[in-house]
């Protein structure tokens, strides 16, 4: 196995871990609406997960391992994403802040201050900021 066979591997064991934990924060009230579906459907796609891959994550989330971003910066990156995706087209509508706040907290963000941070990453969304932005900006928020 070459080297870029295990890169490959273990990035796409990542993205596969990350969409479960996604799917199940999605699914911690028992069932995913049609907004929620529409968004995981986007997301598979942008994480390279199979359709394969996306029926048998959706059947079994928690055999996925759960792998948060250990870094706060690497947190950060995860939430532009995230953020990103829901803002995107307004998949989510008026459920946009709602499942914004389960994914931060699910990232690692306290709930003390999820609100705040929810709040500055979807204003920051709306000046159309770059992620390397987006970051330094959350991270120089209380600055």
């Amino acid at each position: 196995m070459s080297i870029s066979d295990l890169f490959d591997s273990g990035f796409k064991d990542r993205n596969k871990g990350h969409f479960a934990s996604i799917v199940r924060v999605a699914m911690e009230n028992g069932h995913l609406s049609e907004e929620e579906r529409h968004f995981l459907d986007k997301l598979a796609v942008r994480l390279d997960i199979t359709d394969a891959e996306y029926k048998e994550i959706l059947a079994s989330p928690f055999s996925y391992p759960i792998n948060p971003p250990y870094l706060h910066t690497q947190r950060l990156e995860r939430l532009y994403d995230l953020s990103r995706m829901v803002y995107a087209d307004h998949i989510l509508g008026p459920k946009q802040k709602e499942i914004l706040t389960r994914f931060a907290l699910a990232l690692g963000f306290t709930p003390g201050n999820v609100s705040y941070i929810v709040d500055k990453a979807l204003s920051l969304l709306v000046l159309n900021v770059d992620s390397d932005t987006f970051v330094y900006e959350m991270q120089h928020m209380n600055k």
